[in-house]
């Protein structure tokens, strides 16, 4: 399936599991480019924009599937615990453990 936009919010709806994350996020900087260039305006920053955008969800995701237990969504990330740890202070994200 290929991704269609949806011009009320400039969002591409696709089939996830037919669609890599690379062409979605190349989709997505497309579009923003062209809105940048019609309105005549400057990115900056953009870097670590993008980065955040993905970074945050995937730290978050991840630790929910580990129940919060940092050394091993670490190792799942293939990042140092210290690593994790500080990108968690950083995107200030809440690390619930559940009881099991």
């Amino acid at each position: 399936m290929t991704p269609t936009l949806n011009s009320s919010d400039n969002l591409f709806v696709a089939n996830l599991n037919a669609v890599s994350l690379e062409k979605l996020v190349k989709s997505k900087l497309e579009v923003l480019f062209a809105q940048q260039k019609e309105a005549q305006v400057e990115l900056n920053g953009l870097y670590n924009v993008v980065l955040e955008q993905v970074e945050r969800p995937l730290l978050e995701i991840a630790l929910k599937a580990y129940n919060g237990n940092q050394v091993k969504t670490a190792l799942m990330l293939g990042i140092n615990r210290n690593t994790l740890k500080k990108k968690i202070d950083t995107y200030k994200i809440r690390v619930k453990k559940l009881n099991s």
